[in-house]
């Protein structure tokens, strides 16, 4: 018997996926679920008993990751998605999709992200880390919101990073036209995610909506995500020493992913809250509720991120022209 089979989950210091509460007959969706994090998070909802979407870039590849799952839980069911956070035609396309498979969505993970990137743009013209990491899962959320609320204890999760305490919102500057610099673009999306989350926990609890916005951090997991930038931008020496550091000082995806899972599913984790490891400097270790900058607790800057957000992708999160349902 999984150890979170029972009714009321209390924390334990070790949390592990053993602790996951039942999910079965809820709807989930991860981003970035080919790999590392999101596979791991997909694979342990799926054996949980939720019914999984594979949110992904390559279709191909979500396959061959659902049959992974489907080999590691045989009762696991999952689906795969196209979407493209960096296109927000794809974004668009993906969420109707969605809504023309599915009448609600229980749990929204939004964990896809890139990293350290050359001074890239997607599709729509954005900066791609924060085009990708921020502006793509807004989009994304926007456009389910329908979806969420007609569930009956909706939560989205948003994947943040420590990185986060070293980013700041440049409004004057936002797509870095003007000075690129690929760590402080990094730092700026993942402050964005926060600010995303906390925001969206506002405006859900302002217009009476059950929807639950929390966040979450990996600290340092071995994933593809460091060696992604070196790659792209022809560093070998930088991709083989982040494969090296991997090896060597990072924790697992399996280890990096449970804060992701635990505030997917702790039955009392509070709408605003935020989580990751809770060994020394948030780096590695079973996970637990986290603090974060100050930055990402101005709602002022929040609300201006928000506005500015509605504007670039055309997407609003009109609460009060949907039906709250009871679904799930």
């Amino acid at each position: 018997m999984r150890r979170g089979s029972r009714a009321n989950l209390t924390p334990v210091s070790d949390w592990t996926a053993a602790d996951i509460p039942s999910q079965s007959g809820r709807l989930a969706l991860v981003t970035g679920a080919t790999s590392g994090i999101g596979e791991v998070a997909a694979r342990e909802l799926a054996r949980a008993g939720a019914h999984v979407v594979l949110a992904v870039r390559a279709p191909e590849r979500g396959e061959r990751t659902a049959e992974r799952i489907r080999s590691a839980a045989p009762d696991a069911t999952v689906e795969v998605l196209a979407l493209d956070l960096a296109d927000l035609d794809s974004v668009h396309e993906a969420a109707v999709a969605y809504r023309a498979r599915h009448d609600r969505l229980d749990l929204l993970v939004n964990n896809a992200g890139v990293m350290a990137l050359p001074h890239l743009r997607t599709t729509d013209g954005f900066e791609m880390q924060l085009g990708t990491n921020h502006l793509g899962h807004f989009a994304l959320t926007g456009r389910l919101l329908e979806r969420l609320l007609a569930a009956r204890d909706p939560r989205v999760v948003t994947v943040s990073s420590g990185a986060h305490r070293m980013g700041r919102i440049n409004f004057d500057d936002l797509q870095g036209e003007r000075r690129y610099r690929k760590w402080a673009a990094y730092g700026q999306s993942k402050l964005a995610n926060l600010m995303f989350a906390r925001e969206l926990q506002r405006r859900a609890e302002a217009a009476g909506a059950p929807l639950r916005s929390v966040a979450a951090h990996p600290g340092y997991a071995a994933t593809n995500l460091q060696q992604a930038g070196p790659r792209m931008a022809g560093n070998r020496i930088a991709e083989r020493l982040s494969g090296l550091a991997n090896r060597v000082l990072a924790q697992s995806a399996e280890m990096g992913a449970l804060p992701t899972l635990y505030a997917a599913t702790l039955p009392d984790f509070p709408g605003g809250a935020y989580a990751g490891p809770g060994g020394p400097v948030e780096m590695r270790g079973h996970p637990r509720p986290v603090d974060s900058s100050s930055a990402s607790k101005d709602p002022e800057s929040a609300r201006r991120l928000w506005e500015v957000s509605e504007q670039l992708t055309g997407v609003r999160f009109n609460f009060d022209e949907v039906q709250v349902g009871s679904g799930g």
